[in-house]
């Protein structure tokens, strides 16, 4: 007796269109950063960007705020480090504690990306209406909310 397959519908499902916009999404802001002259990437400028609205952060705290393990934080700051655009420093109240700050390179390197950011969002929402993207907002944090009760429920 031959099992029946049961039949996904991959195409017209959520996932892969998230899948597919994230990765056009991620290569067009590359390369708008590029175009500025910048050595950056997606997950160093989301690392200034935090730094920039709360300097100090310790590395636990930033690994939980750019959605990051900790050793994989550990190697985006060590690259970030030898560019020069951030600093880590040991904590005085915890020696295994490191906090993380920004140089004045990393400073003016976030200033100059927020160019490619604005061009990238206006690119990115041309097209779309004010009602559009609160809809689609209000989607993406539903998936979210899915996949994160998801995870305490299991």
């Amino acid at each position: 007796m031959k099992l029946r397959e049961e039949h996904i519908d991959f195409e017209n499902s959520i996932g892969p269109w998230l899948g597919k916009t994230s990765k056009i999404a991620d290569y067009y802001l590359h390369e708008l950063l590029l175009e500025q002259g910048l050595d950056l990437s997606k997950e160093q400028m989301i690392t200034l960007k935090k730094l920039h609205d709360e300097d100090g952060l310790n590395q636990n705290e930033l690994a939980f705020l750019t959605f990051r393990d900790k050793s994989s934080l550990t190697r985006l700051l060590s690259k970030m480090e030898k560019k020069d655009y951030i600093k880590r420093k040991q904590s005085k109240e915890d020696k295994r504690i490191n906090q993380v700050f920004l140089t004045n390179e990393g400073r003016a390197v976030f200033k100059q990306s927020k160019q490619a950011i604005k061009k990238f969002i206006t690119i990115m929402e041309q097209n779309i209406t004010e009602d559009d993207k609160k809809r689609i907002i209000g989607i993406l944090k539903k998936i979210q909310f899915n996949f994160t009760q998801e995870k305490v429920t299991l």
